[in-house]
């Protein structure tokens, strides 16, 4: 798994804080992000200003535990930037 991201348990979950330039940037990315969480019908939880958004994916309902796919969307949303 790429470094960027951080692992946390209580819930299990990844998550990730992205930093740009100025806005455009972040919307940019807002964008690409909305393209590919309907296309992996996969929303991770978001929060985000001006120049920065925090993503978290958490665990599905059915799975206990994180899981390859949830690594791979994880590595899917850094190859955005």
């Amino acid at each position: 798994m790429n470094q960027s991201w951080t692992q946390r348990q209580r819930p299990e979950r990844l998550e990730r804080r992205i930093e740009f330039t100025d806005y455009q940037d972040t919307r940019n990315f807002l964008d690409k992000l909305n393209t590919l969480s309907q296309n992996r019908e996969r929303f991770p939880d978001i929060s985000f200003g001006r120049t920065y958004v925090n993503l978290t994916l958490h665990v599905k309902d059915n799975m206990s535990s994180l899981d390859s796919l949830d690594h791979d969307f994880a590595q899917q949303i850094d190859d955005l930037l």
